[in-house]
């Protein structure tokens, strides 16, 4: 399949689950500034599809990356996490100004990064180039799609590190504790 056939494909995925049509309305409706909705969300959407499952794999969060160089503040996070669980609060909502990510990144993560200028620029340092993947709903229903490593590795499930920011050893944990391959056996992993 070329780009824009994995595009149309994962439209459609999209729009035909309700539970990720429900997330998606309800960011839209917070609409914190240059949202996206993204990574785990969209890999289990796809892959499971892909394996033939019926029963969806959650994620044990719902990604929110939106961008506000407005407030800085650890409490902006704070505030859109609450107003989004407010409207639906059977979701665990992990909601992150990316314009603040290089105040704590070092911090957390022991290495220090440039600030950057939107949502889609942060997708694109996600951990796996499969969940560097992200979607809005746009007033008309129709979806804008940021993909910034395309589309194949997520419909070829192929789970491989972003360098951007993770190190072996993180992906090599992430892949351990999210049970990739006991998830979805049929992910090829690429390991460097």
């Amino acid at each position: 399949m070329n780009e824009a056939a994995y595009e149309t494909k994962l439209r459609q995925l999209i729009i035909q689950n309700e539970r990720v049509m429900t997330i998606l309305r309800t960011v839209r409706r917070c609409h914190p500034p240059d949202w996206l909705v993204g990574a785990g969300v969209l890999r289990n959407l796809v892959w499971d599809h892909l394996h033939g499952f019926t029963q969806p794999h959650l994620p044990r969060d719902i990604d929110v990356a939106f961008f506000d160089p407005t407030d800085l503040s650890p409490e902006r996070d704070v505030k859109v996490t609450a107003q989004l669980a407010a409207i639906l609060p059977t979701v665990e909502w992990e909601a992150t100004n990316q314009a603040a990510v290089h105040l704590w990144f070092g911090a957390e993560f022991g290495r220090e990064v440039a600030p950057l200028c939107s949502a889609a620029e942060a997708i694109a340092t996600w951990p796996e180039t499969a969940t560097c993947t992200a979607v809005r709903l746009l007033r008309d229903d129709s979806l804008y799609i940021v993909a910034p490593f395309g589309l194949d590795d997520l419909f070829q499930m192929i789970l491989r590190r972003n360098p951007s920011r993770v190190t072996v050893e993180q992906f090599r944990q992430r892949l351990h504790d999210k049970q990739i391959r006991q998830k979805w056996p049929q992910v090829r992993v690429i390991d460097q």
